[in-house]
């Protein structure tokens, strides 16, 4: 499955650049597939181990903000991996 994510920290004041980063080295440390862009993270693997690293997210921004913030979308589909890629190249093959 692929879950696209995206917290926010609140009462932190204006910039929260820090604190998203801490979210996104919980996601890279994990080691599942994944890339962040300027919205969302999007992050690849089997529902629990996504869930985890998800939770472990928000709870590493939560160490250092008093509210947070989260939006989840799930593309759950058992038995196909490498969804991030394929689906990439299935759009892109569509736009040659």
């Amino acid at each position: 499955m692929i879950a696209a994510f995206s917290l926010t920290p609140l009462g932190v004041g204006d910039s929260v650049g820090e604190l998203v980063a801490e979210a996104v080295k919980v996601v890279r440390d994990s080691g599942l597939p994944s890339e962040t862009n300027a919205m969302f993270t999007n992050v690849e693997g089997d529902w629990d181990e996504v869930m985890a690293v998800i939770k472990a997210s928000v709870e590493r921004v939560a160490d250092r903000a008093p509210r947070v913030s989260l939006v989840v979308k799930i593309d759950y589909r058992p038995g196909h991996d490498d969804a991030m890629t394929t689906k990439m190249q299935s759009m892109l093959r569509h736009l040659d």
